[in-house]
Order: structure tokens, then sequence, then C-alpha cells
């Protein structure tokens, strides 16, 4: 198996298991780490993808939910909006280092809702993503190598 064109599955893998929608990035990841793919690589794109999918779903959050459709949604009033947003402004951006956890998906959703900063978000969840795929090639090739 030619690894370099594998890539392109990977990243798709890895940009759609960022989204709601139900994928596995992890799987795909571990066979061409033992495949023999080059790690710093992998965790790049897959990082790179990962990351751009989280996007894609804080903006499906900004726009589908944003605006009071969250409060609608969930039947909650005005004060206690205002109060979730200022709690998650205060502490929801920490909660974005385990977006890549299963459920980080909606934390992703729920940062776009609540109006957090594109340029707050990003850097939060790239980190988070890479750090995954880092621990992950780490442990695949510890206990493979």
């Amino acid at each position: 198996m030619d690894v370099a064109l594998s890539l392109p599955a990977l990243f798709l893998a890895a940009f759609v298991a960022a989204t709601p929608v139900p994928m596995n990035s992890e799987l795909p990841f571990v066979g061409l780490l033992l495949a023999g793919g080059v790690p710093l690589v992998l965790v790049a794109v897959a990082s790179v993808a990962n990351t751009l999918g989280s996007v894609v779903t804080w903006a499906a959050g900004r726009g589908l939910l944003g605006g009071g459709r969250l409060a609608r949604l969930f039947r909650v009033g005005p004060e206690r909006l205002a109060r979730a947003e200022g709690w998650f402004a205060r502490w929801g951006r920490w909660s974005l280092l385990l977006s890549w956890a299963p459920g980080g998906d909606f934390l992703c959703l729920a940062a776009g809702a609540l109006r957090m900063p594109l340029r707050v978000f990003v850097p939060l969840v790239a980190l988070a993503k890479t750090a995954r795929y880092g621990v992950l090639a780490a442990i695949t090739l510890g206990v493979t190598g």
C-alpha cells in the first residue's frame, strides 16, 4: 500500500470525524502508521483535517444555533442564556481541550452557538487534536516498534 496515496483518505476521515457525523479517524491513522507512514506527516495531516472539521462544526453552531436559536431549542430564558454565555466565556474555552474526546464535537458546536471567537477556538482545538494524534502515534509505535 502506498501510504502517500492514502493521505487524502486520512484527511477525509479526520475531517468528518470532527463533525457530529459518526466517523472514526483513529483506525485509519493507526493503520497508516503500521503500514510505514511517516509519523510527523500523519499527525500533521490528521490534526489539520480534524481541526478544520471542528471549525465547520463551530460554524454550524454559530449559524444554526446562534442568535437565540439555542435558547429557543432548549427553552432557556434570556437570564439563563446570559449566565451560560458568561460561564462559557470564562471557563468553556478550557473545555475545548477535551474536543478530541467522544462528545467533543458538541463542545465545538456549543462554542459556535455561544459566540466564542474563532481566534480563541482554533488554537485550543488544534492543540487538543494534535496532542491526541501525537499520543496515539507514540503509543502505537511504542507498542509495535
